[in-house]
């Protein structure tokens, strides 16, 4: 007898463990604790505070304090169980928040409707995607990390119940109340997103709740207006709208809200909420499903309940029905008379009540309100709005962008040298950050018209036109549709045009597309945040790639999950730094450091830019054109890039050339240049002259013998202030050269000295060289070859020399008030006298270009001659000319590429590898690429402006300093 009593006592421990395992609220490794302090709360409580604790009432941060003060009262006099936060600010929450729990004798659980952060009702806090566009996500872990996040801020913020994720299955379009909360329509998709979510956030130590039970998703009415009907059978809806229930409550869901609905094929009575009902809340979701957690109504405020006369009547309902928390009763004393009353006359058993009250105790306990502490509002801004937000919300949403269409492979755009590329905007919202990214990769026209006959005009010399459709970001319920004239004009446009259409709106918005036939691509980027048209337009590029599956169906052209991946093209990506592995924070010392140069004269304006990995991750300017303050620096503004136009112009061109075995390293002059033969340079290969190492003098001051002797201004011999047959060569405004005088020129870099010994000595002269005999042998102009064979390509759109023949002159940085030789402000024309002697062409300099696309023919370098889809040259050519031959002689320079000092003293900042690369220019200038770390890193200033004598920037090596922050800021 004995044994079988110890027998049927294991059995029942063991049976009660199991409950403990599976009820979501006990907490295994501290039951014993937190069952000791529930009961003891619980046995201390009045009848009237023990009903108190079913009560959640909504209060908005940004309520007057009159309305606050009557949430005070409640607390004060009703002893309300929770309050649901909704719209306000964070630092206002956060000390509301401390407030009311200050009144309270038992902690209040706080909640709120957070379901893509606390963005959808706190201002000024960061967002993250809608549902919707999660649902395209195909890798599950980053939606968890997403839930995690958010269960992150809302434990900071003194949250303890978000009120997410949304596990309707949404299959009808016309939805007015779900739609974008739904993780979509396939039943499978939405339960791993929606376990993935719940998982993230309740292992933050937040409460996650599933909604709308039984299921929201399959209405055209909302619930906050009317009493939605569910028209399906019981069958229908178990093994759709409760599929993903029954998983996340096997996997310990936290709590379910039962939704406002009129489900006749589940509850008998005529227009009776389901969250009024018995048979839905407690027998299928406690019974059938064996939830035991937390369970709460929808709001009780709604519209279209049954008829309750009586204030606190629907709320003694909802209670009698097996809900545990009333969720925003529109009578709390009313409804709390009642339920005492109910008590008292035996309606409310003390088993009943005990049971939801001491599972809203479990639940808070879970939540550390057993040991409370207020919220500290130190920084609260700051860690809601966190760059680790940044850098998840940017992995999220790219894996979020789905491609429905493309025809021909036309995404990613390829071949960018015979593109020309239109941007048409429909919608009523902004797509400025969409065109700006475009516009980092192509030169893209945005194209407006008043008129359909008028656009059709404007776009007939375009071989590509985007379409983006960017409709309001501000909310999930926004209308997401195209007007009947925006159709018209689209369907015109793409008739007539090879088009690209990218949605930044809801998905459905192509269920009003009759036929998508004349659509080359078609994206759908499913918000129009800035951070999806920035992502969206890398995508168009192959920056990055197409992963994402449509999570909804769109008529016969686009079932659900339709997609189309594509493969990155190794184009340059834009995002954050942690994405990358470096610290945002620590990058801010670059900031700090640019203004130094700004209030120290080093400079009038720069450009800074840092990439990582292939993603740029620092893009700033700083200053202005000049010292007089009237232009600030912008993104596309370019810059006289001085000597840098050695490793940018000359440079690959050569590469190019040995590549393909026209010449080696040890090609000599005379082999290259028929004049060279008898000259003392004949035996000088290019290894040697552009490592520097040929003995070649630094410089020739070519102006100085055309300038008058008694003035020591530009000789009327040599100068001409008109445009003539024999004087063509512009070397500034009003200033032409004689045509002849370049055979002078480049004579006498032919018949000048050589340095007496061996040894290093930087030098302008092979670039000269270069230039000739880089024009000879391809029968062009070097700025037309370079033009042709790189940066049209490359989509190096601001890269250029004569700027003057492609940008106005608000958009060009001036150099110097030049008092030596052109007695003018240089502005627009290379400031390096004997490349301006040559018509603003050389080799060693004339370039002008800005950050962003030297970043680009940088991160081609690093990625060994490939870029955008195309290989320039082959990797061990790139390694050919990033190699110091001449290091043990004390020369630290590559094959044109400067390379990291020997010493204590050189162009880095001695922290970078050795087989990084880069150069400096005269006007201030300098980039540098290391492919150890991966980094390339672009200055650019005009330092020159308004003397060259200012120096400043030179002996400060603020250059350096910039690198150096750099790689401190890196965190693996």
């Amino acid at each position: 007898m004995k044994k079988i009593l110890l027998a049927s006592l294991f059995i029942l421990a063991c049976l009660t463990v199991y409950s403990q395992q599976i009820n979501p609220l006990i907490l295994e490794n501290d039951y014993p604790n937190q069952q000791k302090w529930v009961d003891s709360i619980y046995g201390n409580m009045s009848l009237q505070e023990k009903v108190g604790q079913l009560f959640m009432v909504d209060v908005f941060s940004s309520d007057p304090k009159s309305k606050t003060d009557k949430i005070k009262e409640l607390i004060r006099n009703y002893y309300i169980g929770g309050v649901i936060f909704s719209k306000g600010g964070p630092n206002r929450q956060a000390k509301l928040c401390n407030e009311f729990q200050e009144l309270s004798k038992v902690k209040l659980m706080i909640g709120m409707d957070a379901e893509w952060g606390l963005a959808m009702r706190l201002d000024s806090t960061f967002a993250y995607p809608w549902n919707m566009t999660l649902g395209a996500i195909t890798d599950n872990k980053v939606v968890e990390r997403v839930g995690r996040r958010i269960g992150e801020h809302s434990k900071r913020l003194g949250v303890h119940i978000n009120f997410a994720p949304v596990v309707d299955i949404n299959t009808n379009p016309k939805n007015p109340i779900i739609g974008n909360r739904s993780f979509g329509e396939d039943k499978e998709n939405v339960t791993e997103k929606s376990l993935a979510f719940m998982k993230g956030m309740q292992s933050a130590g937040i409460l996650a709740n599933a909604k709308h039970f039984p299921g929201h998703g399959d209405t055209d009415q909302d619930s906050h207006k009317t009493l939605p009907t569910i028209a399906f059978s019981k069958e229908r809806i178990d093994s759709v709208e409760l599929y993903p229930y029954k998983r996340l409550i096997r996997e310990g869901l936290s709590s379910v809200m039962v939704a406002h609905l009129n489900i006749p094929a589940l509850e008998d009575r005529l227009g009776y909420p389901s969250s009024l009902s018995k048979v839905i809340v407690t027998d299928m979701l406690k019974g059938q499903l064996g939830f035991n957690g937390l369970i709460f109504t929808d709001a009780l405020n709604m519209k279209g309940a049954a008829d309750f006369k009586q204030p606190g009547e629907i709320d003694l309902a909802a209670f009698l029905a097996g809900n545990d928390v009333l969720l925003i009763s529109e009578n709390i004393p009313k409804a709390h008379e009642l339920l005492v009353n109910g008590y008292r006359e035996g309606v409310i058993t003390e088993e009943r009540l005990a049971h939801s009250v001491k599972k809203i105790l479990y639940a808070k306990y879970v939540v550390g309100l057993h040991n409370y502490k207020p919220i500290n509002t130190n920084y609260l801004y700051e860690d809601l709005n966190s760059v680790i937000d940044k850098a998840l919300n940017e992995e999220a949403v790219e894996k979020s962008l789905t491609i429905l269409e493309n025809k021909l492979a036309i995404l990613p755009i390829k071949d960018l040298q015979k593109k020309k590329i239109a941007y048409v905007n429909f919608g009523d919202d902004d797509g400025t950050a969409f065109l700006a990214q475009l516009r980092k990769y192509a030169d893209v026209d945005w194209i407006k018209a008043n008129s359909l006959d008028n656009y059709v005009e404007k776009l007939k010399p375009y071989n590509y036109v985007i379409i983006g459709f960017h409709k309001s970001n501000d909310n999930p319920w926004k209308d997401y549709k195209f007007t009947e004239k925006e159709l018209v004009w689209i369907y015109e446009i793409a008739r007539t045009n090879t088009v690209i259409l990218d949605v930044f709106a809801r998905p459905y918005a192509l269920l009003d597309l009759k036929t998508s036939a004349n659509f080359e691509g078609i994206i759908m980027s499913y918000q129009n945040s800035e951070v999806a048209q920035e992502l969206s337009a890398q995508l168009i590029f192959g920056a990055r790639e197409a992963r994402g599956k449509l999570p909804v169906s769109l008529g016969e052209d686009f079932p659900v999950n339709t997609h189309y991946e594509t493969k990155s093209l190794k184009r340059l990506q834009y995002g954050t730094p942690e994405s990358v592995g470096v610290n945002s924070y620590k990058l801010k010392k670059i900031d700090s450091l640019a203004k130094l140069g700004l209030w120290g004269n080093m400079y009038p304006g720069a450009q800074i830019l840092v990439a990582r990995k292939g993603k740029v991750i620092y893009s700033k300017n700083f200053g202005y054109h000049t010292q007089d303050k009237k232009n600030s620096v912008k993104d596309d503004d370019v810059y006289d890039l001085a000597s840098l136009t050695k490793i940018l112009a000359a440079l690959p061109m050569v590469m190019e050339l040995v590549d393909r075995g026209t010449i080696t390293m040890d090609t000599k002059l005379s082999e290259m240049l028929p004049e060279y033969k008898t000259s003392n340079k004949k035996d000088i290969t290019i290894k040697d002259m552009m490592s520097h190492y040929a003995r070649l003098q630094a410089w020739i001051p070519f102006y100085v013998s055309t300038l008058d002797s008694v003035t020591k201004q530009p000789a009327s011999k040599y100068y001409s202030k008109e445009a003539t047959k024999d004087f063509s060569l512009k070397v500034a405004e009003d200033l032409y050269m004689r045509n002849d005088y370049k055979d002078s020129i480049f004579e006498t870099i032919r018949t000048s000295d050589l340095r007496p010994r061996t040894g290093y000595k930087y030098s302008d002269l092979p670039y000269y060289i270069l230039k000739k005999y880089l024009e000879e042998f391809y029968g062009t102009s070097l700025d037309e070859l370079v033009q042709r064979n790189l940066y049209e390509s490359l989509g190096a759109n601001y890269t250029t020399y004569l700027p003057l023949n492609k940008f106005s002159k608000a958009d060009i940085v001036p150099t110097e008030e030049d008092r030596s030789f052109r007695m003018q402000k240089v502005h627009g024309y290379v400031h390096d006298q004997g490349a301006a002697m040559l018509g603003g062409v050389s080799g060693h300099a004339g370039l002008f270009s800005n950050a962003n696309d030297i970043a680009k023919i940088m991160q081609m370098y690093l990625w060994k001659g490939y870029y955008g889809g195309e290989r320039y040259f082959k990797p061990e050519t790139l390694d050919a000319f990033n190699t110091c031959y001449y290091c043990d002689n004390d020369v630290r320079r590559g094959v044109g590429f400067d390379k990291p000092q020997l010493g204590e003293s050189g162009p880095t900042c001695g922290c970078v590898s050795m087989t990084s690369f880069g150069h400096s220019g005269f006007t201030g200038t300098f980039t540098w690429a290391d492919p150890e770390q991966e980094i390339v890193y672009v200055f650019l200033s005009n330092r020159t402006y308004p003397s060259a004598d200012n120096r400043r920037l030179i002996s400060s090596d603020l250059r350096s300093n910039i690198q150096a922050a750099i790689y401190e800021a890196i965190d693996y």
